[in-house]
């Protein structure tokens, strides 16, 4: 008699929404023992229409709900529904109100950067007083935030044609030393992360994404950049200030876990820099191009492409000569690099233990994927 034919049974399992590290959602893992041989991620649970509001407000109006996409980055979501805006209306931005924007967004990147910090250390399971720091030490984004918009999170302080005040008195020189003081603990959290021999045995080699599978599959932001493709919107299509600023883009070619954290790193490095050129480098003039609140936009379509903390966001306007858009459509980045988290147990070897790792290094926002 002929041996049977053994074929691994494979069990699929749900990680989340209840797992501690799975966030907003559900993921359906395929296993043979440890080895996780499909992932497919259950999207949807946080899902509030938001494209659908956008349609039933004012081009200006639309500025409130937009933020809700990703309250840890609304500066970076904001200035892209607002500069699709700008172009449905005709607007120009003064250049004082771009320098403005650009310190706010980068303000916002590296809150939102440091949050994935927090995540990724939880993740491999060691070092739970990295989150601490990191909410501690956003603090000082937070305050700063506060001092100028009003708010510490949504602030909704974006507006077609400019941004809503300038800054206060001595704002400049305590941007200064907030970018003086996160200088010094980024040598903190270089150590206690990059540098640890259990955070390298968690990350290094994990989830290689080799650069043709990163352009294939259409990820974008750091999981790009972490597989050594040097593509960032603010040198693609430059918007606000950052033609004017000196920044480089950050590339790592290891295409792994370490490599897309070294990735945020390393930006918000070139994050302070720019928040202390522009401090010190502001030109004076206006802060806000004048229109009308119920403006009509005239018909056609306009379509923006920004840099967010998490990679290019995409938001197209259809308008049609009312004062709402007919039709809004948003490409988020976490819904583009969950496509491509889904892809990577068949491109690399993943077991379930790596899966919290896995998925922080992707650093998805499902409440910006789900809209």
């Amino acid at each position: 008699m002929a041996e049977p034919e053994i074929t691994p049974e494979l069990m699929r399992i749900s990680w989340g929404p209840q797992h501690p590290m799975s966030g907003q959602t559900r993921i359906l893992l395929d296993t043979d023992g440890e080895k996780v041989h499909r992932i497919i991620a259950d999207l949807g649970f946080t899902h509030r229409g938001i494209e659908k509001v956008l349609e039933n407000r004012s081009l200006i109006g639309g500025i409130v709900p937009i933020d809700r996409m990703a309250m840890v980055d609304t500066a970076n979501i904001s200035i892209g529904y607002v500069t699709a805006a700008e172009k449905a209306l005709g607007l120009e931005v003064p250049e004082r109100a771009n320098w403005i924007r650009s310190l706010v967004c980068e303000m916002s990147r590296i809150n939102s950067h440091l949050y994935a910090f927090g995540l990724q250390a939880e993740a491999t399971g060691y070092f739970p007083a990295v989150f601490l720091w990191t909410t501690i030490d956003r603090e000082i984004l937070l305050d700063l935030f506060e001092e100028l918009t009003g708010a510490r999170w949504s602030f909704n302080f974006f507006l077609p044609g400019g941004v809503y005040k300038d800054f206060p008195e001595g704002f400049a020189d305590r941007v200064v030393e907030g970018v003086n003081y996160l200088r010094n603990r980024f040598k903190d959290y270089w150590n206690a992360m990059i540098e640890n021999p259990m955070f390298e045995m968690r990350c290094d080699n994990v989830a290689i994404l080799e650069p043709k599978d990163a352009l294939r599959l259409g990820a974008t932001g750091p999981v790009l950049r972490g597989s050594g493709i040097p593509v960032d919107m603010r040198n693609e299509e430059p918007y606000a200030a950052y033609a004017d600023l000196d920044w480089e883009i950050i590339t790592e070619d290891a295409c792994d876990v370490m490599a897309r954290t070294k990735v945020r790193f390393h930006e918000i490095g070139q994050s302070l820099n720019m928040m202390e050129q522009i401090a010190k480098e502001i030109p004076e003039g206006e802060i806000k191009t004048r229109f009308s609140p119920f403006a009509r936009a005239p018909e056609g379509e306009h379509i923006s492409r920004v840099e967010n903390g998490r990679g290019e966001m995409s938001t197209h306007l259809w308008t049609n000569g009312t004062p709402n858009p007919y039709r809004v459509k948003i490409l988020p980045p976490s819904l583009r690099n969950m496509y491509v988290f889904e892809r990577l147990a068949e491109l690399s070897h993943i077991t379930v233990a790596d899966i919290p790792v896995v998925i922080n290094s992707i650093d998805p926002w499902y409440l910006d994927a789900d809209r």
